[in-house]
């Protein structure tokens, strides 16, 4: 298995949008069904955001100073998308806005996804070497290793807070 970062996010990337074609697949009244997507959704969502944040943001945001306002920018991305996870993992799915936060979800994360794999990660790889991007990508797999798996997890309220109070 390959220890690039980008080919790890991205890995995590494909992953996601398959749970959001599912979800998307599914019919309004299959609450079950979609209760169960929406869990899968949420914990790849807390992981990926928790390493990019964690790991790749701050690296790059280091190795890269030129990217910084794209990195901010990428930050509070993931801070919307953590707060739509957190009311979404207390609510349950014949909540008649269940739907619309979750299709909400996809449509923000699809959109910053899509910025990242044909914009940001070109740049970071063009200004990364090869050594770099697999020493950020196996420290991505230590994060990962540790990350929360809920977006109720005090390490995500945390982050909240601090995104917030910041």
């Amino acid at each position: 298995m390959s220890t690039d970062a980008i080919v790890l996010l991205k890995e995590d990337h494909k992953e996601i949008r398959k749970l959001f074609r599912a979800f998307k697949a599914t019919g309004p009244d299959a609450h079950a069904t979609r209760a169960n997507l929406t869990d899968k959704i949420l914990e790849a969502l807390t992981v990926h955001t928790y390493v990019e944040n964690e790991v790749m943001y701050p690296r790059v945001s280091e190795l890269v100073p030129e990217l910084r306002a794209e990195i901010l920018e990428s930050f509070e991305e993931h801070h919307v998308a953590d707060v739509l996870c957190q009311e979404l993992a207390l609510m349950s799915p014949e909540n008649e806005r269940y739907d619309a936060k979750t299709f909400v979800l996809i449509e923000a994360v699809s959109r910053h996804i899509e910025e990242e794999e044909d914009d940001w990660f070109p740049k970071v790889r063009a200004a990364l070497g090869r050594k770099e991007l697999q020493d950020i990508g196996a420290q991505l797999l230590d994060a990962r290793a540790r990350a929360p798996h809920r977006p109720e997890q005090p390490g995500v309220l945390r982050k909240a807070a601090d995104a917030l109070l910041g």
